[in-house]
């Protein structure tokens, strides 16, 4: 089983900066692809960015230039560092890995952290 916990939410000004961390944890094999989605109150989750096992990222046009994603295959840990936040990037961020476990593939999400961006 993996679980995935996510911390680095909370509530910053238009124009600051926060970093999201995401570790996993379990029978972990391997994780080939980690991810970053937000859910906004009344939207649907889209993905925000991702990164392969190899560095390989994209990201959503709305952010490009302004967060990035990283990771650290050693660590099974995943950063998403938020820049220039602006106040319609407020929502719950959700973590997202998936990779192969003991014996099965796995896709898990992580319960989520709120970045509220607010004057």
């Amino acid at each position: 089983q993996v679980q995935l916990v996510e911390s680095g939410g909370g509530l910053v000004q238009p124009g600051g900066s926060l970093r999201l961390s995401c570790v996993a944890s379990g029978s972990i094999r391997s994780i080939s692809t980690m991810a970053w989605y937000r859910q906004a109150p009344g939207k649907q989750r889209e993905l925000v960015a991702g990164i392969t096992r190899g560095g390989s990222t994209n990201y959503a046009d709305s952010v490009k230039g302004r967060f990035t994603i990283s990771r650290t295959n050693v660590k099974n840990t995943v950063y998403l560092q938020m820049n220039s936040l602006k106040p319609e990037d407020t929502a719950v961020y959700y973590c997202n890995a998936r990779g192969v476990a003991t014996l099965l593939p796995f896709d898990e999400w992580g319960q989520g952290t709120q970045v509220t961006v607010s004057s």
